[in-house]
């Protein structure tokens, strides 16, 4: 005779169906989104939230908490049932207001928006890639803080996907990533529920995921039915106990569990059951099939004791960090800063300052020795490359590279995951380190969705992208960036910013250091470009506005030339010969445009005044865009590159896509007469 069931397991049930019943309810309500896997998923993640996370939903950033990363994002739900009932800021209200506009509840997981969610997911992979650099930047800041009887930082991150993020390619490099490095504090969940949008994986997927994650290195576990709580129980205790192996536990279960019809079928996983389904499935849950958004009491009760918990828990922590301050409060003061994302006062007297040359570094040169200068002075900025550190010369000279028990690094070997990488960091700088990725700027391409991510998250990574423009030469249009200019332009959010010198890059940094709210892309060279000459040109801090005029003429400019990066020295070239012609030019160089978006009507009418209409831009780039700036086809011209490059030496280009000195005077001529300006001296005189 089966015995009784405790009264610890009828609030266990009554709560996982609260999750389940509220997700249904809020997907119903909205008539959009995916019931199916809070469903199924529901006994999961509870266990993990009240059996084995810690912390406090009245403090949603305490820094030790254990994170919890929903990369499944379409199960949102079940993220927003769970931050209801222990105890977020989250009401029913908010959840009645599911997928609805300004609504707390997004479709998918939104950072920032409602609290508790560590991380923006929905593209399938990244939740589960953007786990790994919040693992990671645990490690990195257990070693650095720690101390002997002092355990300040000890979380763990645990993360939920399904058979879409096993599919990505981005959780392989993510997984290969974390077992290499053997993040033992790392936990994934693999809902196997054999069911996506077009029916059941069979269709397209047949591997093997457990031998899969073996040869990753990770620990692999089986639970056989997310319905049995003291297997999964076991499962997650066994799991941070495996010294250099992250874990992996692979739980089958059943999409839409206890409904009766869709049960196990893909119409459970994108759409609404649908009210006579809810009933049915309600009624299997010995729930109460009329009551809607229904929290039964005991569930109430549930919640006050979460908030009590997760207060105690904190409390504990800050009086041992009290403790902590007390006797290393450099440490202490340090970790504060980078939980607030602070730097310390005076920092930027580090950057230095290059003197003039005119076969001056490449910026990407230029940029390591900033780097390293910057690393000295704030060592929790850190961060790596896809294989490419040699190239874009962003190893810093005085740190160890973090690998497998040696989390003090600073250096990253993020090898030819440029996907990852950039997921990765994004986790790290979630984690309040001041991170960056590096690579060719050509292979930005791979990186697009997280760095979509970053800017959604305004989440202030850096990224570093060098061989910026056909500039880098033999190796062809396959290497050579030619739109990718334009489409981070286009991503809301991004500063990108192209440098013309080392002291431009230079005064950059500090904004770079200081931003808080939103990522940060740097645009840098191969090739050597001239470092300016600041006693005959303005100064480089004029950069910090986005836009600044470096070379004017006495007087109001007959035309403007605009010019970035490597393209700058170009404008200066032919302002030099335009004025020995007798033509009045200005150059204003436009490192990044948003910043200089930022500014006031005032100081764009300082730069760009709208009485001279004649302008010319020059970037080594797509010519998308630039109309802004310049103006329509009869008043400005715009000197780019609108096809692929070629594979030649750099000094066979140039000239072939007429990015040289003498071509911009040509235009410049060129546009002044179609403005209806005279371009000779003589007639100048006059």
């Amino acid at each position: 005779m089966a015995s009784k069931p405790k009264k610890k397991d009828k609030l266990e049930q009554l709560i996982i169906n609260t999750i389940r019943t509220l997700s249904m309810d809020a997907v119903q309500k909205a008539n959009s989104g995916h019931p199916g896997t809070p469903m199924s998923m529901a006994p999961v993640a509870y266990t993990i939230w009240d059996k084995f996370m810690n912390f406090n939903p009245q403090n949603p950033d305490w820094p030790n908490r254990d994170r919890f990363v929903l990369s499944a994002g379409h199960a949102s739900m079940l993220l927003y049932s769970l931050l209801h009932i222990t105890g977020y800021d989250l009401s029913l209200n908010d959840i009645k207001t599911f997928r609805q506009l300004h609504s707390k509840c997004a479709g998918h997981p939104e950072y920032g928006l409602a609290p508790g969610i560590e991380s923006t997911t929905g593209p399938l992979g990244q939740g589960y890639a953007t786990s790994v650099g919040m693992a990671i930047a645990e490690r990195w800041l257990a070693t650095y803080f720690n101390r002997p009887g002092h355990e300040m930082i000890n979380y763990s991150v645990y993360a939920i996907g399904g058979d879409g993020c096993m599919m990505e390619g981005l959780s392989s490099e993510a997984a290969s990533l974390a077992g290499h490095l053997g993040l033992s504090n790392l936990v994934w969940i693999y809902d196997n529920n054999h069911i996506t949008i077009e029916g059941h994986t069979a269709l397209a997927f047949s591997e093997d995921v457990a031998a899969r994650f073996m040869g990753y290195n990770w620990h692999v576990q089986r639970v056989g039915d997310a319905n049995d709580l003291e297997l999964l129980q076991e499962a997650l205790d066994r799991a941070p106990k495996e010294d250099e192996q992250p874990s992996l536990i692979i739980v089958d279960s059943h999409i839409g569990y206890g409904s009766p019809n869709k049960q196990d079928t893909s119409a459970a996983h994108g759409e609404p059951l649908g009210e006579e389904e809810i009933r049915k499935t309600k009624i299997n849950y010995g729930w109460d099939p009329n009551k809607k958004f229904y929290v039964p009491d005991e569930v109430k009760d549930y919640r006050k004791q979460m908030l009590k918990r997760g207060k105690n828990d904190e409390d504990e922590w800050n009086e041992k960090f009290s403790k902590y301050a007390f006797e290393y409060p450099d440490l202490a003061k340090q970790f504060e800063m980078i939980e607030n994302r602070e730097m310390p006062e005076g920092w930027e007297k580090c950057l230095p300052t290059f003197p003039a040359d005119p076969n001056g570094p490449a910026t990407r040169s230029s940029n390591g020795k900033i780097l390293n200068a910057i690393g000295k002075d704030i060592p929790w900025l850190l961060g790596g490359a896809g294989d490419v550190g040699p190239s874009t010369k962003t190893y810093l000279d005085d740190a160890s590279s973090f690998e497998r028990n040696v989390y003090s690094g600073r250096n990253f070997h993020f090898g030819i995951r440029e996907n990852a990488m950039a997921a990765v960091t994004n986790g790290m700088v979630l984690s309040k380190l001041r991170a960056y990725a590096a690579c060719y700027f050509v292979f930005s391409d791979y990186m697009k969705a997280p760095l979509r991510l970053s800017c959604l998250m305004q989440n202030p990574v850096i990224y570093i992208f060098t061989h910026d423009s056909i500039g880098l030469g033999e190796d062809g249009p396959t290497h050579q960036p030619i739109e990718h200019l334009a489409a981070l332009r286009a991503v809301p959010n991004l500063d990108v910013i192209r440098p013309a010198d080392a002291n431009e890059l230079s005064a950059l940094w500090k904004y770079v250091m200081e931003v808080k709210d939103r990522p940060v892309a740097l645009i840098l060279t191969r090739q050597n470009v001239p470092t300016i000459d600041r006693d005959k040109y303005e100064p480089a801090e004029g950069a910090l506005k986005g836009a600044y005029i470096i070379a004017d003429s006495k007087g109001k400019p007959d035309i403007i030339l605009i010019g970035t990066g490597s393209e700058v020295q170009l404008c200066l070239g032919a302002y030099e010969k335009l004025k020995k012609q007798g033509i009045k030019a200005r150059v204003v160089s436009m490192p990044c445009w948003s910043v200089y978006e930022m500014q006031s009507q005032q100081y764009w009418e300082e730069v760009l005044p709208d009485s001279v209409r004649a302008r010319v831009s020059v970037e080594a780039g797509s010519t998308f865009g630039w109309r802004r700036y310049v103006g329509l086809h009869d008043q400005g011209g715009v000197i780019g590159v609108s096809t692929f490059g070629e594979s030649a030496p750099i000094g066979d280009l140039l000239p072939e896509f007429g990015l040289t000195v003498d071509h911009v005077v040509a235009k410049a001529k060129e546009i002044l007469k179609k403005n209806g300006k005279s371009t000779t001296k003589k007639a100048k005189k006059k």
